[in-house]
């Protein structure tokens, strides 16, 4: 059988030959239409794309062959996940293939803005010759602020520090011990601006990191300070971004990514001479294009030829018949793995899953994976998948253990993740599969529910003390936000307190979740997204 490959948008030579050397029928069309994909689809086995082309649920639909779609690049924003999971099409991408492209553009821009390049040029193609006005900086010597450590974060920190420079890292989700290796050291986000001379951004957009340079921080930043984001945009809060550089609250700005794309002609940060803008381009190097060309292909050829699946995004790597019965246990193990790292407080260190029961009839490294899977994905904008969540772990500098356990519980089947902590700290969260696929949360630490794990989750601790659940729900009904699910688990021993879990059906807004917080008898809230 010769399998038909489909590429819908620009690839790199090297990558169309690794197809074409598998002895594969490779049609690369980049500038094929939507509307011409949709007729043409069906007898592909592949589908190459990168971020022009767009794998809607309607193209696929009519994709009567189609195995697998490859996406060139990380992102997977221009696939249908749900459509083509609801179809048994394999979908991946090529993470890590512009990690260092992206690394260099944010040290370039910092070179840029040290040393006012772009205005020296622009100066000198005017036809000018004025040294005075761009005396520049060295990094030498010079506190660099890195948020985010992953590989792209991680990747400047090596490079700068062959720069001499000092180095400030956040990134709350990677051990301390992991940093130490680095020979960098630990800072909270404030500690950061307070202290930095340049500042880079590497961390993925979430509800936590939006707008999280805000007129506030950028306040708290010494009027030398520069700022470079080649991470997401809305990461740093524009319009204050653009006062403060034009007040001179901070010396200079170099931005890649930007909060709506491509940003309007009139933007106030295109008139400001202490602004470096660039349009989106931090991975776009020949090197970066060749190797997620090569690298689709090659996992592309792996699938087709070999069954072997390598960075899926929404397909676990087991058999097929095991995975049908494990689905419900995994999206559980998911769904509690991310519960736990937005429920956590302090740095993970250790993750460990505990299995028993009929559970165990069943292979668990799916299950562990799982786990940590969920874990990850609240933590960055990068896909999790079961390819590359344990790396990701071990990146980290996470530790994850499996154990199985004979131990009777009050369940059939339970599976457990235990969050052992830097400080020294544990959380324990515990779930069950009630017959067929009935998934629950039922241990939050030492308190018992029967919470589903589903949408937007209001948790508050509190004292247990009468008419605290009915000012709750009170609360919410004055703000509009309708009650779907509430559970409710109580300590009595000592101190009595409470923990109640809410599953809401609109959307809870960080500004209500702190006027909650000051409701009488009320320990604590945090909202969970799943």
């Amino acid at each position: 059988m010769t399998f038909k490959i489909l590429v819908s948008d620009k690839l790199s030579e090297d990558g169309l030959e690794v197809l074409r050397g598998a002895g594969f029928e490779v049609d690369h069309l980049p500038e094929i239409t939507q509307e011409e994909i949709r007729e043409r689809i069906a007898p592909y086995h592949a589908w190459v794309v990168r971020s022009r082309s767009k794998a809607t649920a309607e193209i696929l639909e009519r994709a009567d062959n189609l195995k697998v779609i490859g996406r060139a690049g990380v992102g997977v924003d221009n696939v249908d996940l749900n459509a083509a999971s609801r179809r048994g099409i394999i979908v991946m991408n090529t993470p890590g293939g512009n990690t260092i492209s992206t690394a260099e553009h944010a040290i370039a821009m910092m070179m840029a803005l040290a040393r006012k390049i772009p205005a020296a040029d622009a100066s000198m193609k005017a036809g000018e010759w004025d040294k005075k006005s761009f005396t520049g900086a060295e990094l030498r010597g010079k506190t660099l602020g890195i948020f985010g450590l992953g590989r792209i974060g991680q990747e400047v920190c090596r490079r700068m520090k062959a720069f001499e420079m000092n180095i400030l890292a956040y990134d709350p989700f990677v051990a301390r011990e992991a940093v130490k290796h680095l020979g960098v050291e630990t800072a909270e986000v404030d500690e950061i601006c307070r202290r930095a001379d340049f500042i880079t951004i590497h961390t993925p957009m979430s509800p936590e990191t939006r707008k999280m340079i805000d007129a506030r921080r950028l306040a708290m930043m010494k009027k030398t300070c520069r700022l470079v984001n080649c991470a997401r945009g809305g990461i740093v809060d524009e319009p204050a971004l653009a006062e403060a550089l034009a007040k001179g609250v901070i010396a200079g700005a170099a931005l890649d990514v930007f909060e709506s794309e491509p940003i309007p002609t009139d933007h106030p940060l295109r008139g400001l001479k202490n602004a470096i803008l660039t349009p989106h381009i931090a991975a776009s190097t020949v090197e970066a294009q060749e190797n997620v060309a090569i690298q689709v292909a090659e996992q592309i050829v792996d699938v087709l030829a070999n069954n072997k699946i390598t960075n899926a995004v929404n397909a676990p790597s087991i058999d097929p018949k095991v995975l049908e019965v494990l689905k419900p246990y995994l999206n559980l193990c998911e769904k509690l793995g991310a519960f736990a790292s937005q429920f956590m407080a302090g740095r993970p260190v250790r993750l460990r899953c505990l299995y028993s029961g009929s559970v165990l009839d069943y292979p668990l490294q799916p299950l562990t994976t799982a786990f940590a899977k969920g874990f990850l994905q609240p933590t960055t904008d990068r896909p999790i998948n079961y390819v590359n969540a344990l790396p990701m772990l071990a990146e980290r500098g996470i530790e994850i253990l499996e154990t199985r356990s004979s131990a009777q519980f009050r369940y059939r089947n339970l599976m457990t993740l235990v969050v052992e902590t830097e400080e020294g700290g544990a959380d324990t969260f515990a779930g069950t599969v009630f017959e067929p696929d009935y998934g629950r949360i039922v241990t939050v630490n030492d308190k018992s529910f029967v919470a589903l794990p589903e949408g937007n989750l209001v948790v508050v601790e509190n004292n247990d003390v009468p008419g605290v659940i009915g000012q709750v729900g009170t609360f919410f009904g004055n703000h509009g936000i309708n009650i779907a699910e509430m559970t409710w688990g109580r300590v009595e021993e000592g101190e009595r307190h409470a923990m109640t879990i809410i599953n809401t059906e609109g959307e809870v807004q960080p500004a209500m979740l702190a006027e909650l917080r000051k409701l009488p008898n009320i320990r604590w809230a945090r909202l969970i997204r799943l």
